[in-house]
Parts: C-alpha cells; sequence; structure tokens
C-alpha cells in the first residue's frame, strides 16, 4: 500500500460531504507535508470521460484528481466542487479527490474492442501535475497505459512536477502523438504568488519549457488568463512573449479572463482586497456574463497579433480572448465522478 511506513496525522473514512454513502471513497487523510490539506482517496468507477459534441479538439478527457492545490484564484474548474457539495473557493483548494486506482481502470477501458483510440486530454479541469501527484505518482501508470494501447494523448499542466516524466513522455513520443502544453500568464513573480500561490515559479515554468524542448517534445503555452489592467498592458505581453519564445515555446495561445459563477465570487474577493480601485471596473466590465465586454476583447485581440507575430509565433498558434470551448468548464467538460 502506497501509504505504509508513512505517518498519518488523520484518518476518517467517509468524511467527504455528499460522498460518505458511495463505496468508492475508501478514506479521508491528512499528512505532515501537506499541512491544511485533506486528500479524499476514491476508488473511481470509469477513467476516460467522454467529451463528444464539443468544438475541442478531443473527444475524452482523463482528471485524476478533482480540487487543486495551486488554488488559482481564477480557476475555471472551482464550481467542480459544488456537486461534491463543497464550497468552490477554500474547499477546492484543500479538499482534493484523488481516484487512486485511475491506470488500472484506464488501461481496462483502453482494452475494450469498442475503444477507437481517439485522442486523450489531460489537465482540461484539473492539474495532473499539482503537488499531490508527487506524493500519489498516477500520471507514470496513466501516460504508460495509453502508450501501450496506441492512444493519442496531450497534457497541460503549470505543474514542473511534469519533469519527473519527461523521459516517459519522449519514450511515448516514438509510439504515439504526444502533445505538451504549459499554462504561464503571469509574468510578475509577486502578483503570481498572491493569485496563484500554489504554482511554481515564472522562472521555474521556464525553464520546464526548456526541458520539454530539449527532450525533443513540441511545447504549446497557454498565457491564460490575460487579467484585464493587472497583466494585460504591451509592455507586460511583450516582455511575456520574449520570455517564451527564448525559452523555445512553439506556440502560444493568450486568453482574456472569463469568471463564471462560482468562479467570480472568489475572484472579486481577492480583487476587492488587493485591487479594490479595480472593482468597479470589473464589475462593468464583466457586467453582461462571464465573458469581458465585446470592446475589451477586440483592442486585446488588436494589441495582441502584432506582438505575436514580433516573437515570432503568428500562424504557429490562434489567440483567442475567449476559453477555447471553455476547455476548463464542467458545463462542457463533466466527468464521471466515480
Amino acid at each position: 500500500m502506497r501509504w505504509a511506513g508513512q505517518q498519518l496525522d488523520m484518518e476518517t473514512p467517509g468524511t467527504l460531504p455528499g460522498l460518505g454513502s458511495i463505496a468508492g471513497l475508501v478514506r479521508s487523510v491528512t499528512t505532515p507535508e501537506f499541512q491544511g490539506i485533506t486528500f479524499h482517496e476514491v476508488l473511481a468507477h470509469s477513467a476516460l470521460n467522454s467529451v463528444p459534441g464539443s468544438a475541442l479538439p478531443f473527444n475524452w478527457t482523463i482528471n485524476p484528481y478533482r480540487g487543486c492545490t495551486h488554488a488559482c484564484r481564477y480557476c475555471f474548474a472551482r464550481p467542480t466542487h459544488a456537486y461534491l457539495e463543497l464550497d468552490t473557493g477554500r474547499d477546492f483548494d484543500q479538499q482534493i479527490v484523488v481516484k487512486t486506482n485511475v491506470a488500472e481502470i484506464l488501461r481496462h477501458e483502453l482494452a475494450r474492442p469498442s475503444w477507437r483510440r481517439e485522442r486523450v486530454a489531460l489537465g482540461t479541469n484539473t492539474d495532473p501535475y499539482q503537488r499531490a501527484e508527487g506524493r500519489y505518482r498516477l500520471m507514470p501508470g496513466i501516460i504508460d497505459a495509453l502508450t501501450e494501447s496506441g492512444t493519442p494523448f496531450s497534457i497541460l499542466t503549470k505543474g514542473t512536477l511534469l519533469r519527473r516524466d519527461l523521459g516517459l513522455l519522449s519514450a511515448a513520443a516514438r509510439h504515439v502523438s504526444v502533445g505538451v502544453g504549459i499554462s504561464l500568464a503571469l509574468g510578475d513573480e509577486e502578483l503570481r504568488k498572491r493569485l496563484e500561490p500554489g504554482v511554481p515559479s515564472v522562472r521555474g515554468r521556464l525553464d520546464l519549457i526548456r526541458a520539454i524542448r530539449d527532450a525533443g517534445l513540441p511545447c504549446g503555452v497557454m498565457v491564460a488568463p490575460v487579467l484585464p489592467w493587472l497583466a494585460d498592458s504591451e509592455d507586460q505581453l511583450d516582455e511575456l512573449f520574449g520570455q517564451l519564445s527564448e525559452a523555445g515555446a512553439t506556440g502560444v495561445t493568450p486568453l482574456v479572463l472569463h469568471l463564471r459563477p462560482g468562479v467570480k465570487e472568489w475572484f472579486m474577493q481577492w480583487l476587492a482586497r488587493d485591487h479594490p480601485d479595480l472593482v468597479s471596473r470589473y464589475e462593468s466590465l464583466y457586467a453582461r456574463g462571464s465573458y469581458a465586454a465585446p470592446s475589451y476583447r477586440k483592442a486585446f485581440e488588436d494589441k495582441v497579433r502584432p506582438l505575436l507575430r514580433k516573437h515570432g509565433f503568428a500562424g504557429s498558434s490562434e489567440h483567442r480572448s475567449q476559453p477555447i470551448a471553455a476547455t476548463r468548464e464542467p458545463s462542457v467538460v463533466q466527468e464521471r465522478l466515480f
């Protein structure tokens, strides 16, 4: 058992709100090295999640974790915790569901005669290389299962822990199509610490891009979300795109901040505390819904286009002011829990 020989501060089966009566919940634990975090270990009934009929470049996803210790104030996936009767703020950051048997279940699903080896995406909901992965090591089994079945896949992450698996990914790329994407939108390290407290540093992710390229793999970058009046100036974007180009990124996709219910409230709490002068501007910008006002989006696109060309990214990636088919929205990527 993977927890053998490791001290546990707490072991309380059946404590996850909304899931206490489901057999898939094995136990809830806290550990000294993850202060304030509770892991809810479950035995999943499925690994592959179908997302048919969407505008996404894939029809299947895998999410080994629910909730995320990156604790990004703006995370699209926050509303998924409401389905577990947990709040979309602090609980999302601190109550992490871990599908401990995900690789084993995945192998069974990929072995079915009906499996057509369609592309599978990881990182569409919560990050598969968040800090919990260092403890549970679910990704190597997932990568092996996909590779051995001949299934192409892609990974989107902010986690520098991906570096651990570069050998596996390079080997996989000799047999199947492998896509790797890094999310990096905030070049200001102080702002990153306040908005993404659990995310690796800007330098760490730039170094990860270099390592991915050195391993012979392509590496696109999601500059997402771009925060109006905090990280969207021409100088800020120019500097960031230059750093990404120097690191070897093979494409860049900028996305403007998107605030759905369940996310907006948590983000606006932070904004009111750290940047109260911007609250009224944000309320006006997002007054008509989850997307920034069309006038802002048009001005953003006009500003970004020449910067992408300047740094050699024109044509290698598409710039968008809205999420790519709302990749991280639970209304689109709705997985089976167990």
